[in-house]
């Protein structure tokens, strides 16, 4: 008998140096990552900021491909490989599962494989790359209802041992990284928003989350472009709508890039946001 779920995460994966560099905290947490979720899922769903199409798009593949998307970083970080098998099965359940809530236009990719933004964060939570993995798009010209209601129409997967992961960061502004080490500081707007973020989450003030946009402090320098925040809407929406949450990490490098991270918990017989 399959595992059944009630957590989904949202990590924030940061830097793609993650893969390679101790000295980002929260390596250490991922690397340590059955210390905050021992079962063994039967297969990830990981939403990541790095798959941006027009509408919800799944990777149907045998053998995930390690996708290096990233320039000017170490040559070791090419070198990598993630070979995680695929999950064709979860990805056309995605599918069905997502036309089944009115969403029409799903579409399937079968050449595609895990960009850095799932397997960076998955090198370190699951290295022996053993457990099947189906990657989901995000769409940015949509808004975080949108996102919200893909994860509530994927909620049920959890109860087929489903392990399901967004991906992406708390706080992205490339333009404002510190990359020379010359501070340690942090962004005043930075701070703001990723405490309006914490604080919000813990108070389980969804409908605020999904309008981020009108609600938060300054969310378009936080995000310029929403494609890193919006993993968190569908793991918000796929632990029921209304979870309880918890602050698994926090922590701004860089001046402005937040690897502030969630688990969500899902309340049996709460009501959605």
């Amino acid at each position: 008998m399959a595992l059944s779920f009630k957590e989904t995460f949202y990590i924030s994966h940061g830097s793609p140096l993650l893969a390679i560099d101790d000295s980002i905290e929260i390596r250490k947490v991922l690397k340590s990552w059955k210390n905050i979720f021992p079962q063994t899922p039967s297969a990830i769903l990981i939403i990541s900021a790095h798959w941006d199409t027009h509408v919800p798009s799944v990777n149907i593949v045998d053998r995930n491909d390690t996708i290096h998307d990233f320039y000017g970083f170490p040559k070791p970080m090419y070198q990598i490989k993630y070979p995680a098998p695929g999950a064709p099965e979860l990805a056309k359940k995605v599918r069905e599962l997502l036309q089944k809530s009115g969403f029409a236009a799903v579409e399937e990719d079968r050449r595609r494989g895990l960009d850095h933004g799932a397997w960076v964060p998955l090198m370190l939570m699951y290295p022996e790359a053993d457990i099947p993995v189906c990657q989901l798009s995000v769409q940015s010209k949509k808004d975080g209802t949108h996102h919200y209601n893909m994860g509530k129409a994927l909620s049920s997967l959890k109860d087929e041992g489903v392990l399901i992961i967004g991906s992406g960061s708390a706080v992205h502004n490339l333009r404002h990284l510190v990359r020379d080490g010359s501070t340690t500081s942090v962004f005043p707007w930075a701070q703001e928003f990723d405490d309006w973020l914490k604080t919000t989450i813990l108070q389980g003030r969804y409908e605020d989350i999904n309008h981020w946009d009108m609600n938060a402090p300054q969310p378009k320098k936080a995000h310029p472009s929403p494609d890193h925040f919006y993993p968190l809407h569908v793991a918000i929406g796929a632990a029921g709508g209304n979870p309880k949450a918890k602050v698994i990490h926090s922590n701004i490098e860089m001046g402005s890039l937040s690897y502030s991270s969630f688990q969500f918990n899902e309340v049996p017989g709460s009501c959605s946001a």
